[in-house]
C-alpha cells in the first residue's frame, strides 16, 4: 500500500496549526516538567484494523523532531489488532508527546475506522470473487488518505477525481439523450479513460452492453436484479463488468456478491464509518 507522505504532511501541518492557533499547550506547559521524558503507547481500545500509522510518526516529526523520540515498537497499516494491542510505542519528551497527542489520534482513529469497516465488507463477500470499491464520497482535503484507509482494510479505489476516469450517471444521460449517446459523447471527447456507466433498468444495460462498455454501475437493483444483470451481460458481452450499487448494507453484502457481479460500490465506508477507538497511555 503506496503512502503519499507530502500529502499526507500538508495535513498534519493543517491539523497541528488549528491546535496551536492561539500557542503552545498551556496546560501541558504548566503541569509538565520541560526535561521529562517517558515512554507511551497507541494502544487499542477494541478489535480493529490499523490504518494511519505514518501520520501519526509525521506529527511527531513535526512537533518533536525526527531525532527527538526513539520509536520500542511498531505494527503496521493493515495489521488487525486486539484490544489492549500496542500500536506505537515510543520513548519522547513528554510535553511533546501531550501536543502530539490529539492530532494523531485524530487521524489514527478515523483512518483505522474505515479500514475496519472496509474489513468487515471484505470479510463478508469473502470467498465469491467480488471486490468492495469506495467513492468520492470523501471529506475534503482528506480523499488521499480516506482512499488508503480502504486500501489497508482490504478493499480498492474507484477513480481519484474527476478527470482520471469517465463515470456516466443518470444527470449525463439525460444531458446527452440517451445512455448510447452519452457513451459516444464520452468515448469521443476522451477515448483514453477508462469508462464506467450507471443503468437503473435491464433496458438501459442492454443498450450500454451494446456499445461494447467494459464496465457497468447498476444503479439500485436487487439482488435478484443483479442476477439477472449478470445473465444477460455473460450472454451479451463475456468481457464486461459489473458493479453493484446503492442501498448495500453490510447485512446484505453476501447476497449481492453471490449474484456474480465483480464489485460492491460502498460509499459509506469513507462518509459513515465510526473512529476506531485508540488511545495514548504513558
Amino acid at each position: 500500500m503506496t503512502f503519499d507522505f507530502d500529502g499526507a504532511r500538508e495535513v498534519v501541518r493543517t491539523a497541528l496549526a488549528e491546535d496551536l492557533r492561539y500557542g503552545p499547550d498551556a496546560t501541558t506547559e504548566a503541569t509538565v516538567p520541560g526535561d521529562a521524558i517517558a515512554e507511551a503507547g497507541f494502544n487499542t481500545r477494541e478489535a480493529g484494523v490499523l490504518a494511519g500509522l505514518p501520520l501519526v510518526r509525521l506529527v511527531l516529526d513535526e512537533v518533536l523532531g525526527a531525532d527527538a523520540y526513539q520509536v520500542i515498537e511498531e505494527r503496521s497499516d493493515g495489521d488487525r489488532l486486539a484490544p489492549g494491542d500496542c500500536a506505537l510505542r515510543v520513548k519522547a519528551p513528554v510535553r511533546g508527546l501531550l501536543t502530539a497527542e490529539r492530532t494523531a489520534l485524530n487521524l489514527l482513529c478515523h483512518l483505522s475506522g474505515i479500514a475496519t469497516a472496509t474489513s468487515e465488507w471484505v470479510d463478508a463477500v469473502a470467498g465469491t470473487g467480488c471486490r468492495v470499491r469506495d467513492s468520492r464520497k470523501t471529506l475534503p482535503g482528506l480523499r488521499d488518505l480516506q482512499k488508503y484507509a480502504v486500501r489497508c482494510g482490504g478493499g480498492v479505489n474507484h477513480r481519484m477525481a474527476l478527470g482520471d476516469a469517465l463515470l456516466i450517471k443518470d444527470n449525463h444521460v439525460v444531458a446527452a439523450g440517451s445512455p448510447a449517446a452519452a457513451v459516444r459523447a464520452c468515448r469521443d471527447h476522451a477515448p483514453h479513460l477508462p469508462m464506467e456507466v450507471e443503468v437503473g433498468t435491464l433496458q438501459e444495460l442492454e443498450e450500454v452492453l451494446a456499445e461494447g462498455v467494459s464496465l457497468v454501475l447498476l444503479d439500485n437493483f436487487t439482488p435478484q436484479r443483479c442476477a439477472d444483470a449478470v445473465a444477460r451481460t455473460r450472454e451479451l458481452s463475456p468481457g464486461t463488468e459489473l458493479e453493484a450499487s446503492g442501498g448495500l448494507t453490510l447485512e446484505v453484502a453476501e447476497a449481492y456478491a453471490r449474484t456474480g457481479v465483480h464489485y460492491l460500490a460502498v460509499g459509506a465506508l469513507t462518509h459513515s464509518s465510526p473512529s476506531l477507538d485508540l488511545g495514548l497511555d504513558m
